[in-house]
């Protein structure tokens, strides 16, 4: 995702072994390419308790996505089970998001389901229970 300023890494209890295997004889016939990004094994699972994603029982991570600004601060997180995949469009969306009110300093917010040229808000007490006032109401829903 360099397009987009940011480096993406997997990390999981897999051996390196697994993920070419999971690589080669998976991902490659699903999108008719390599993983574009670095998979990191994390197979005593430090990494993994780090982020609270590490089960001890069963020797597993959940699956979870984490975005960290340039600072090495945490500012977004996702983990969902193993059953529901994830949105790497909505990943996209939200790290634009992040990087608009960083590069605005925090003087302008991004309200749900913000996209890149919408409407952004500028944060206040006056602010707090009119959001949908100074955003509208129907903008949240449109694409």
């Amino acid at each position: 995702m360099q397009e987009i300023g940011v480096d993406v890494l997997s990390v999981s209890v897999d051996s390196v072994f697994v993920h070419k295997i999971w690589n080669d004889n998976e991902l490659s016939k699903m999108v008719n390419k390599d993983v574009p990004f670095p998979m990191l094994s994390d197979q005593n699972g430090s990494i993994g308790k780090m982020y609270g994603v590490y089960d001890e029982e069963s020797g597993v991570e959940t699956r979870g996505r984490f975005i960290i600004d340039p600072d090495g601060i945490l500012q977004g997180f996702e983990v969902l089970t193993p059953p529901v995949g994830r949105n790497v469009e909505e990943t996209i969306r939200q790290i634009k998001a992040f990087q608009h009110v960083r590069g605005s300093e925090g003087t302008e917010v991004t309200p749900a389901g913000w996209k890149p040229n919408k409407k952004t808000l500028k944060p206040g007490t006056e602010l707090v229970g009119n959001v949908w006032k100074e955003w509208g109401v129907n903008e949240a829903f449109e694409d």
